[in-house]
């Protein structure tokens, strides 16, 4: 499977690969889930380590200079689902592990719809609707004055 998914990506578009590493980080939020419903605290730990090491990835990715706006909305989600992600393994809590793998589903999903809208091709990986119009996630301890300007990003 590896060496099947090394091709694929060889000529895969900016696009593609951030919807793989997307995809990355739900297959190890999915992982997470599992081994806390069989209780196994080390799966947890190592899945949940690869998911944050895919999303500390995509933010030290960002161009600050040339995204603006968006960038900086996608730090913000970055940052808010890291936290979400440690809250989730330190209480073990699948509901918890659940959201955040909505969320990421969620953005996941608006940049498949930029692949299609731009005539790139990706691989449907789900059979869900994709959203136009992705609202990221309030911050924990964040006040409804903030909710109000939170951002909300269109693909």
């Amino acid at each position: 499977m590896g060496i099947y998914q090394e091709h694929a990506l060889e000529g895969a578009s900016a696009v593609d690969l951030v919807v793989a590493l997307y995809d990355g980080i739900l297959r190890f939020l999915y992982a997470a889930s599992g081994a806390v419903e069989r209780n196994d605290a080390t799966a947890r730990r190592i899945a949940v380590k690869r998911a944050l090491d895919i999303i500390i990835h995509l933010q030290a990715r960002l161009r600050m200079e040339v995204g603006g706006r968006p960038a900086q909305a996608l730090s913000e989600f970055y940052a808010s689902i890291f936290a979400q992600i440690l809250q989730a393994s330190q209480s073990a809590s699948q509901q918890k592990f659940e959201h955040a793998i909505e969320c990421v589903r969620s953005v996941r999903d608006a940049w498949r719809q930029v692949a299609k809208s731009s005539g790139v091709p990706v691989a449907d990986s789900s059979s869900e609707a994709t959203p136009a119009t992705v609202h990221l996630p309030q911050r924990a301890g964040s006040s409804e004055r903030d909710a109000a300007s939170a951002v909300h990003w269109t693909a």
